[in-house]
């Protein structure tokens, strides 16, 4: 397999730490946002979106989006699993991992933001303000609904990494970067400190990847 990626990519994050928690190790191809790679013809012959991440499967089969693409890892590779077995519980997760990769992430990421400043001349403090609000929203929900399970472990549910962590640690690794102060979520840290821990994680950081 080959993984199309770019170090900071939130998704491309969350996609390197499902391959790592399978034990998966596909060849790494980088992508430079930075340039703008992403948006020239070899890439968007890969993937017509001009998007990271993109797993190429060894017949030469593409998939594309972070969400897509883990779901069939869940499919492909069961075990270790991403989800509880209990239905109401695959809910809950759900629920967490959705509040970022549906409420957070899509109003973050890098075409939202270059649009903010080239189209409407917001500035580097702005950016960090917008970035801000929706991570504080999206991080107040999350540390309420941590609160309220009672019986998790270290991670997000229960005591194993589940989606929920998958989804949660490269927002945590983003709102750093957007200089968002995280004391206001002990609950998240503790669990950002629990998965940070795990060498699937860590060999998944941004800065552990060769492109960094």
């Amino acid at each position: 397999m080959k993984l199309y990626s770019f170090f900071r990519s939130g998704t491309s994050h969350r996609l390197r730490i499902a391959l790592h928690l399978k034990g998966l190790t596909p060849d790494y191809v980088p992508v430079d946002l930075r340039v703008d790679e992403q948006a020239e013809a070899p890439f968007k012959a890969i993937n017509p979106q001009g998007l990271v991440p993109a797993l190429e499967l060894d017949n030469g089969q593409v998939l594309i989006q972070s969400p897509a693409i883990i779901e069939w890892l869940e499919e492909r590779y069961p075990t270790p699993a991403l989800l509880p077995a209990d239905p109401l519980a695959r809910a809950q997760v759900r629920a967490l991992a959705a509040i970022v990769g549906c409420d957070v992430h899509p109003i973050n990421n890098r075409r939202i933001l270059q649009t903010l400043r080239k189209q409407f001349g917001a500035d580097e403090a702005a950016i960090n303000a917008w970035c801000a609000t929706w991570i504080t929203a999206g991080f107040d929900a999350i540390e309420a609904l941590l609160a309220q399970d009672t019986t998790r472990g270290s991670y997000c549910y229960g005591g194993a990494p589940s989606l929920a962590d998958v989804y949660l640690i490269p927002q945590v690794e983003s709102a750093r970067r957007f200089g968002v102060d995280m004391a206001a979520w002990p609950l998240i840290r503790a669990v950002d400190a629990a998965c940070a821990e795990l060498p699937a994680f860590a060999s998944a950081a941004p800065a552990a990847q060769p492109d960094a």
